[in-house]
């Protein structure tokens, strides 16, 4: 089953790290607490034994499971499973320490906001009904003699501080996702048309550029640059422009498989990457593009506007080692396209290899 149909799909990688390196923290908090309460209360010879026991094998949990690189890569499920393991050494401890009367039974409310941050509202409804189950099991012992009535009343009252934490951690750390995820689709697509800006469409473009020199990929790039937006703000003001750039963006997603990048690399310029294509299935592409928009006029209240595009289009390793050079030779093609007539397409020449 793909854990992200349990989890919370909405972390990124680093933010991934950074609650784990958080999760450490609190694992050695976790064994920090039992220690002092171990050496100011010092229970009797039986419970200081068990929980000497405890802190070894967590201790060792912790140490194998996160700093000896049993486990490099950092995910859904070694949250889990650390939250877990922290369920059952925290009960493991109240056991020796006075069950639902010890002064420790609140350390299960850093699994409940460990779980809410990390993991998501379904898990953390899960390790609430763990937790539940554990304070009755708990509490079975001094209760077991009492009427169901009262003993269900004092459970609850017990563990209601539990499931608000849980509740309101859980809205605000669904909250803060859903304004960091707002942020970030801000910060990394053009207002105006939706596509990718260019600091977000350069920094996928490098990882796709290392993927394919990694394995041997073509990649290839298409510049398309208006022919219209001039004639058009001149005749019909800026606001048909804008109208322009956002038909030309559609016509172009027509044509782009979900793989694409598109991006809006200046006032009406646009970037297409195509992973995984060598020239000729991008002047196809490009081709097809250019189509679109040559038969797509713009409709002014009763007026059609015609409109076209240039491209150039330029390929890894073809025309450049690197993307740099790509990009370049995709460019310079556009311009080409351009100055010959516009409401064309211009394909980059190979590069020939130097005679030895």
């Amino acid at each position: 089953m793909n854990s992200k149909l349990i989890f919370d799909p909405n972390l990124s990688a680093d933010e991934l790290r950074g609650f784990t390196r958080t999760i450490a923290e609190i694992e050695w908090l976790l064994l920090i607490l039992v220690l002092i309460f171990q050496l100011v209360l010092s229970p009797d010879q039986v419970s200081s034994a068990a929980l000497a026991m405890a802190m070894f094998f967590y201790t060792a949990f912790v140490l194998l499971f996160r700093y000896v690189n049993f486990y490099r890569q950092e995910t859904y499920w070694k949250l889990a499973i650390e939250t877990g393991v922290m369920i059952v050494f925290i009960t493991w401890v109240l056991i020796y320490t006075g069950r639902l009367a010890s002064p420790l039974v609140n350390l299960y409310l850093l699994v409940v906001i460990t779980s809410s941050l990390t993991l998501g509202r379904f898990p953390t409804i899960i390790a609430m009904v763990i937790i539940g189950v554990c304070y009755v099991w708990l509490g079975y012992p001094a209760k077991h003699s009492s009427s169901f009535p009262s003993a269900g009343a004092e459970f609850i009252a017990q563990f209601a501080p539990v499931l608000l934490v849980a509740y309101i951690t859980s809205m605000l750390s669904a909250d803060t996702r859903r304004a960091m995820a707002q942020v970030k689709t801000l910060s990394e697509t053009d207002e105006l048309t939706g596509t990718l800006n260019r600091r977000a469409f350069l920094g996928m473009a490098t990882r796709t550029h290392s993927l394919s020199q990694r394995f041997g990929r073509k990649y290839s790039i298409i510049m398309i640059d208006s022919d219209s937006l001039k004639k058009i703000n001149d005749a019909y003001g800026h606001e048909a422009g804008d109208d322009m750039l956002k038909t030309m963006v559609k016509k172009i997603q027509d044509e782009l498989r979900q793989s694409d990048l598109l991006s809006r690399y200046g006032g009406d310029e646009f970037v297409v990457l195509l992973p995984d294509t060598d020239s000729e299935g991008a002047a196809l592409t490009a081709e097809r593009i250019r189509e679109r928009i040559a038969t797509a006029p713009l409709h002014v209240g009763t007026n059609r506007a015609p409109i076209s595009a240039s491209m150039g289009v330029a390929t890894f390793p073809d025309n450049g080692a690197d993307f740099d050079h790509v990009f370049e030779a995709a460019d310079a093609t556009m311009y080409t396209s351009k100055t010959q007539g516009k409401n064309r397409v211009t394909i980059a020449p190979a590069i020939q290899p130097r005679a030895a």
